[in-house]
């Protein structure tokens, strides 16, 4: 059997491919009723969230394992317009106006390809500060919830400090000119780090092959460089 990670363990080359790119869980556990990650990964998160309780942070996800549906979902609904999609000044675009690669390339921003989430891998995670807002706060996942002034400004500034004590980095640390700016999102390098060298186009091509996305012809056409700048470039800070 080979191996790349703890958590991850197939038999097949075609096995990593399911699980890598969210059509199989069995790499799993529950942390609770809404969220998912793999055990190494969820090791380190309880151990972060207690050593941040200590120093009055409520560590909290909004999202973790998120499987291919449901990232071919939310990839739809803001290809159809129904779901917000955002610009990198955070102001909201008409997708009415734009053409099909633009399209693309505006929900790239904020928004992995079905396949290509880093969630697929329950490695990584979105999370915030529960107790720095009330109780019926709407988490918008925006630069300025986290930027100075912003509720979740102090825990951007303790997890610059502490999460890589955890084996946590963040891969969208900054804008490389691929995926903007993200410090919600934190990824259990340990795990992802060989999950990211072992991924492979033709893991992703045959996802989108299988799939039910609009302009799917493109998007093959397309996959070669958006896979090396919306996947493969990262913050490499661990």
């Amino acid at each position: 059997m080979n191996q790349a990670s703890g958590s991850f363990q197939w038999d097949t080359p075609t096995v990593l491919a399911l699980q890598l790119t969210g059509r199989d869980e069995r790499h799993l556990q529950s942390l609770d009723e809404r969220h998912r990650l793999t055990a190494a990964t969820a090791r380190a998160f309880l151990a972060m969230q207690q050593a941040a309780a200590a120093d009055g942070i409520e560590l909290a996800l909004l999202s973790s394992y998120r499987s291919f549906a449901q990232q071919q979902r939310i990839w739809l609904a803001k290809y159809q317009g129904n779901r917000p999609v955002f610009d990198k000044q955070q102001q909201q675009l008409d997708m009415a106006r734009l053409d099909a690669e633009a399209k693309i390339r505006a929900i790239l921003l904020y928004s992995a390809l079905p396949g290509a989430s880093r969630h697929h891998w329950g490695t990584d995670f979105d999370l915030y500060d529960k107790a720095a807002v009330p109780a019926d706060y709407q988490v918008q996942l925006l630069d300025s919830e986290y930027n100075s002034g912003g509720p979740f400004y102090p825990l951007h500034i303790w997890l610059e400090q502490h999460a890589a004590d955890f084996g946590f980095f963040r891969p969208y640390r900054h804008d490389t000119g691929g995926v903007a700016q993200e410090l919600w999102h934190l990824s259990y390098a340990p795990e992802a780090v060989p999950l990211l060298n072992a991924f492979e186009l033709w893991m992703l091509q045959q996802a989108i092959e299988q799939s039910e996305l609009a302009d799917q012809p493109l998007l093959l056409a397309l996959l070669p460089e958006l896979m090396q700048r919306y996947v493969k470039r990262i913050c490499q800070e661990w």
